[in-house]
């Protein structure tokens, strides 16, 4: 299939004409989505509209392999998770799609990469091996082509050196950040930054009491000195991500979307300003499933504005805040 032409889409009749080629793509090529279908005894012919697609529950990707491509596999990105927890797998056999997805997605959300500074503070994805977030953050780093930029693992000091540095020279900077190490940093020094994103990814990873948003936000505004914390929504199953800019609201790339399903009712969804499960399509996913039922808990806004309320359990994925607010 075309991928340049799901990376050009401009408005929902483009979204829902790529999402329903991509869909009978799928059904034909992915042995696990297609048996999920049969299980379903949907009649893939008479699907004709967006929301008529079953989603693939996403433990599918814990237990299976969910491939829709026959190239081989050049990359598995792999879920955190406990020891003893079984991860989920995204096996991908064209890792120039990811790449052109995060690539472009930062193009439309913040501009020319080479404008920043990009800081990353993420030790315990840093701790792995497999992270898809991790090997996003490394070619954005590199993509910045400053010296400046960097992973900096748990050197609390180095990186309050070169936050204090960077604002002083009024560069613009982007620190992404695993929650508790953001914490752990302004627990070390107070900041007043004015040209400095600050993007959290989610996530206590153990190492912290879990937080609602409206407090953790709060705290890290007042620790860096801004009014507004920006965060990332992603997760090991898709080669997409959403941001926020402020208050936990996200948006998608033109190629992705969120869908709010009905609890009781898989099948069916909800208005905007309803609380319901999260159901993502990512038409990145294109050689894997690109229509996945997530564990997450959220709510659909105007302007297609998305909030995470928490999760269904304690499923392993990454760049969502967590706990119901």
């Amino acid at each position: 299939m075309d991928t340049n032409q799901l990376f050009n889409i401009q408005d929902d009749v483009d979204f829902e004409r790529e999402a329903l080629e991509i869909f009978h793509y799928q059904s034909n090529q992915n042995q696990v989505y297609a048996q999920f279908l049969d299980f379903l005894k949907v009649d893939t012919s008479r699907i004709k509209k967006l929301k008529d697609i079953p989603f693939l529950p996403i433990q599918f990707f814990k237990s299976h392999t969910v491939l829709s491509s026959k190239s081989p596999v050049v990359q598995t990105f792999l879920s955190s998770g406990t020891t003893g927890v079984i991860p989920s797998k995204h096996h991908v056999t064209d890792i120039a799609i990811y790449e052109q997805s995060f690539r472009m997605c930062f193009q439309q959300f913040y501009g020319s990469v080479e404008d920043f500074t990009i800081l990353a503070l993420l030790p315990s994805y840093l701790e792995r091996e497999g992270s898809s977030l991790i090997y996003m953050v490394d070619a954005l780093i590199k993509d910045t082509k400053n010296k400046d930029s960097g992973f900096y693992l748990d050197d609390y000091d180095l990186i309050s050196k070169k936050l204090h540095a960077l604002n002083n020279a009024g560069k613009k900077v982007l620190l992404i950040g695993v929650t508790y190490a953001l914490l752990d940093l302004i627990e070390k020094e107070k900041f007043k930054l004015t040209n400095t994103i600050i993007m959290e990814t989610g996530g206590m990873k153990g190492r912290r009491k879990e937080m609602i948003r409206t407090e953790l936000h709060q705290k890290l505004c007042t620790g860096f000195g801004l009014e507004v914390i920006h965060s990332e929504y992603g997760m090991t199953e898709l080669l997409s991500q959403a941001y926020s800019n402020g208050e936990g609201l996200f948006i998608c790339p033109n190629w992705m979307k969120v869908m709010i399903r009905d609890t009781e009712d898989p099948l069916s969804y909800l208005d905007l300003g309803k609380s319901g499960g999260i159901n993502v399509v990512d038409l990145a996913n294109i050689e894997s499933c690109s229509f996945i039922a997530t564990q997450d808990l959220g709510k659909l806004h105007k302007e297609n504005l998305f909030e995470i309320l928490g999760r269904f359990d304690h499923s392993d994925i990454r760049g969502c805040n967590l706990l119901v607010q």
